[in-house]
C-alpha cells in the first residue's frame, strides 16, 4: 500500500491547469505545422501561420493559448494500492483548479445554475471529474481545459445497428458539417462508438487526448479514421472555417462492446488548442 498526501494532488492540479492552458502539446504543434504545408488555401494558410505565432507567444509569455480557458475536466487514475491521507480526493481536485483558476489568471467560465441564474462560480469550479480504480499504486491525473465552442458542437447518435460502418462514418462526418467554424478548426474528431448513450460519449472525449494522428491499433477502425479524416477535409470549411482542406487534424475512434440492439455513436469535437496536460503521482 502506497501513501499520497492530498495536498500533492491539489498542488499536481493546480500545476498542470497552467501548464495545459499555456502550451500547447508537441504533437499538436507539429500536426499544425504539416497543415500549413498542405494546406492550399492561402488564407487557410495565413490563419494556420497566425494559430502556431499564438501559440509560441502563449508559451513564451506563459500566457493562456485561447481566451477560452476551458471548464476543467479532469480524468483520474487511481491504483486500488493507493492510500489518500489529508484530505479526500474529490475536494483536493477541486482545490487545484480553484488555485490555478484564480492564482493564474485564468478565465473562469463555470456558472453554478445552468437554468436561471448562471452565476459565475468565480473559481472555475466545480470541475468534471472521472474516476476510474486500475491496478497499481500509482495516481494518474490527466486535465483537459474544454472550450465551449468546441464543446457544444458534440453529437450523440442511437444508430440502428443495420447501418454499420456506413451508418457510423455519415453521422460523423454530417455532425462536423452542422459545426462548421464554431468548435475553431482546424480540429481533432473523437468518436466513441458502442457501449451505452453516455458509455459513447465518454469514449469520444478519451479519444481527442490521443497523441495526435496516432492510429487505432484495430486495422479496420483505423481504417473508417483514414475514411471519415479524408471526407471531413473534403468538407471545404477549412481553418477557422476560411475555406480549405485542413478542416480536421485527425480522427481518434475508440470502441467498446454494446447491446445486440444498440450502435451507439459519439462525437466530441476538440478545437486546433487541443490543450491537455498528465502527471503521474
Amino acid at each position: 500500500m502506497r501513501t499520497i498526501e492530498c495536498a500533492r494532488i491539489t498542488d499536481a492540479v493546480a500545476g498542470l491547469c497552467a501548464e495545459a492552458n499555456f502550451f500547447l502539446p508537441g504533437d499538436v504543434e507539429e500536426a499544425l505545422s504539416s497543415c500549413l504545408k498542405n494546406e492550399p488555401s492561402p488564407i487557410g494558410r495565413e490563419v494556420i501561420g497566425a494559430l502556431l505565432e499564438n501559440a509560441r507567444i502563449a508559451g513564451e509569455e506563459s500566457l493562456p493559448i485561447c481566451q477560452d480557458c476551458g471548464l476543467a475536466v479532469v480524468f483520474l487514475e487511481v491504483g486500488q494500492e493507493v492510500r489518500l491521507t489529508g484530505g479526500d480526493l474529490e475536494s483536493s481536485v477541486q482545490e487545484g483548479v480553484r488555485k490555478a483558476y484564480v492564482g493564474r489568471y485564468l478565465r473562469k467560465s463555470v456558472v453554478d445554475d445552468p437554468l436561471f441564474e448562471r452565476k459565475n462560480t468565480k473559481d472555475n469550479t466545480p470541475a468534471v471529474i472521472h474516476t476510474e480504480i486500475v491496478p497499481g499504486d500509482h495516481l494518474k491525473i490527466t486535465i483537459l481545459p474544454k472550450g465551449g465552442g468546441s464543446e457544444n458542437m458534440s453529437a450523440l447518435g442511437l444508430l440502428a445497428p443495420s447501418l454499420g460502418a456506413r451508418g457510423v462514418v455519415e453521422f460523423v462526418v454530417q455532425a462536423v458539417e452542422r459545426a462548421g467554424s464554431n468548435p475553431c478548426p482546424p480540429v481533432i474528431v473523437g468518436v466513441g462508438i458502442g457501449g451505452t448513450a453516455e458509455k459513447a460519449m465518454l469514449l469520444a472525449k478519451r479519444a481527442i487526448l490521443r497523441k495526435v494522428g496516432l492510429k487505432s491499433l484495430n486495422p479496420a477502425i483505423a481504417e473508417l479514421e483514414n475514411e471519415i479524416l479524408e471526407r471531413v477535409n473534403a468538407l471545404g470549411i477549412g481553418p477557422q472555417g476560411f475555406g480549405g482542406r485542413m478542416t480536421a487534424l485527425a480522427v481518434h475512434i475508440e470502441e467498446f462492446p454494446c447491446h445486440i440492439a444498440s450502435l451507439p455513436v459519439a462525437v466530441n469535437l476538440q478545437c486546433h488548442a487541443a490543450r491537455h496536460k498528465e502527471a503521474i503521482l
